[in-house]
């Protein structure tokens, strides 16, 4: 298919409608080494929100235009792109490219990102996965600019904070980005988001699983639960003998299904976490 976009801009953006294949998501190509710099960061804005781009069709390069241009402003620390991008999260949803590079791209933005992305978190009015992603974004800036990480692990506390309003899952995504921080002195609040029950265990474990990974206990005291068995709703839950393993696992996964957790998304989104879960 060829997109009316491909006429629109100019050398050296139009290399990214052709540059083909981003799901090398983790290694990615030094954009600069293709002519670009600051003075190509407008452009680059709108290639990475051009929705003709964003929706083109799934088999042609131009799709994966948007992918390039966001990283190429992320390499270029353009903080102009710190509020167009965050549209995208959005216009998206729950999409695994916004989940597991929004976070890269705008660690290396930097910190001028935080006081928007804490904005985009607190409002109630976008989709629970985009302030997923928000919070994913406060984890990298963070971790990857220490003098910050007092300021993301405030703000992402201070939404915690809001448990009995927040969905579970976001309560659990938020626990998890304080793990990621390490972020022991908000211990008690999430101790008492756990206490009040409004934590999808699946996301970052029980209380006794953030104790232990803070180093507030040595080891687990009890078994491991299911924790995707034991976050579902006991409603929604299909009447089952006990022992039926089979029939257990799949109302798990049918669980993780309803509520759209991708845990494997998850884990590319947040390398910290990667080493953690793979051992539950």
């Amino acid at each position: 298919m060829t997109n009316e976009s491909t006429n629109t801009y100019p050398p050296p953006i139009d290399k990214l409608l052709t540059y083909g294949d981003a799901r090398n998501v983790h290694d990615w190509p030094d954009y600069q080494q293709l002519g670009f710099g600051p003075e190509h960061v407008p452009d680059l804005i709108r290639v990475a929100t051009d929705k003709d781009l964003l929706w083109a069709d799934s088999d042609s390069l131009e799709v994966w235009a948007p992918i390039h241009a966001w990283r190429t402003l992320g390499q270029l620390r353009a903080e102009a792109a710190i509020e167009p991008l965050l549209t995208l999260f959005d216009e998206l949803g729950a999409e695994e490219w916004i989940l597991e590079e929004m976070p890269e791209v705008y660690g290396l933005i930097g910190p001028a990102a935080i006081p928007a992305l804490t904005a985009y978190l607190a409002d109630t009015s976008h989709l629970l996965f985009s302030r997923v992603a928000a919070s994913g974004c406060l984890q990298h800036i963070g971790a990857q600019h220490p003098e910050a990480r007092a300021e993301c692990i405030a703000a992402i506390t201070r939404q915690l904070e809001q448990f009995d309003e927040n969905d579970p899952t976001l309560n659990g995504d938020l626990i998890a980005s304080l793990l990621d921080l390490k972020a022991v002195e908000s211990a008690p609040v999430i101790e008492r988001a756990f206490a009040a029950k409004r934590v999808n265990l699946s996301v970052a474990g029980d209380w006794e699983e953030v104790q232990a990974e803070f180093g507030l206990k040595a080891m687990r005291q009890t078994l491991r639960p299911d924790y995707f068995f034991e976050s579902m709703p006991r409603a929604s839950a299909p009447s089952m003998p006990a022992a039926s393993v089979v029939d257990r696992q799949e109302t798990a996964r049918l669980q993780r299904l309803d509520r759209r957790v991708d845990k494997k998304a998850k884990a590319k989104r947040k390398q910290a976490a990667k080493s953690r879960r793979k051992n539950r």
